[in-house]
């Protein structure tokens, strides 16, 4: 379905991100990879799928730095046919005690990172008269829990952004969408599996069931896979009038 296709997606060494990488490399689409740790394994598993692998460590949070990826997709790949934002951090605390250096850098990763990737890669998405830009946002991006005061801010700034983008494009072959997980089991939410395990003297079992009960009605995570499949209909031709959403993959938890 997007053979020919170029996918750049942020924060994709791991979790969501390679999650979602994969799925669109089945779908035949080239990728190119970002993130920190290890490249070369994530490479290896997308190239695996018989398609070209592309790999930039722009830190997310310089705009230099993202200018400079762009420039390598464009180079290497032609353009930037599929956008997903998808790189993000998280720090947990009350907002009398959150380090101001860590509120920029939450801003400045999981928000403003997307608004440089979009604005570079929109004038050959143009030209083309064909895109897709994915935002993953976060059931936060629909709702709020206490201690997260700069994911939940970045997140609903995330879901607006989408929304803006989708509206300007709204005439051409260029969709703008956001994705909304729950509890994904990524590296990320295993460290508060861990925290809280610890905490309370609980096995990672019993810690992964509270964690989910406390706000996911299903009691099950939602997969890297599953939202990958997700990205896939957003790029389908199903879903080309599918535009401005934030769709949620959260088992219920806005629901509530």
């Amino acid at each position: 379905m997007l053979k020919g296709k170029t996918a750049l997606v942020t924060g994709s060494t791991s979790g969501i991100g390679l999650g979602i990488a994969k799925a669109l490399a089945r779908q035949g689409a080239n990728i190119v990879l970002n993130g920190f740790g290890d490249s070369e394994g994530p490479k290896a598993e997308v190239a695996a799928l018989g398609v070209k692998v592309g790999y930039h460590g722009a830190d997310m949070g310089k705009p230099a730095d993202i200018e400079a990826m762009m420039k390598y997709v464009a180079q290497e790949f032609g353009r930037t046919d599929i956008l997903v934002n998808n790189a993000g951090i998280q720090h947990v605390s009350s907002i009398e005690d959150f380090p101001p250096e860590r509120w920029d850098a939450i801003l400045a990763i999981n928000l403003t990172s997307a608004f440089h990737t979009t604005r570079l890669a929109l004038p050959a998405m143009k030209k083309a008269n064909w895109g897709r830009i994915i935002n993953v946002a976060s059931v936060h991006g629909l709702v709020a829990s206490a201690q997260k005061s700069a994911y939940v801010a970045a997140k609903h700034g995330i879901v607006g952004f989408t929304k803006v983008t989708a509206l300007e494009t709204a005439t051409t072959g260029i969709t703008c969408n956001a994705i909304c997980p729950g509890w994904v089991l990524t590296p990320l939410v295993q460290k508060q599996v861990d925290a809280k395990a610890a905490a309370m003297g609980l096995s990672n079992e019993e810690a992964k069931k509270q964690l989910l009960a406390e706000k996911e009605p299903s009691l099950q995570f939602t997969t890297p896979e599953e939202l990958g499949e997700l990205a896939v209909f957003f790029c389908s031709e199903a879903a080309k009038n599918v535009r401005g959403v934030a769709w949620n993959m959260d088992g219920g938890w806005a629901a509530q």
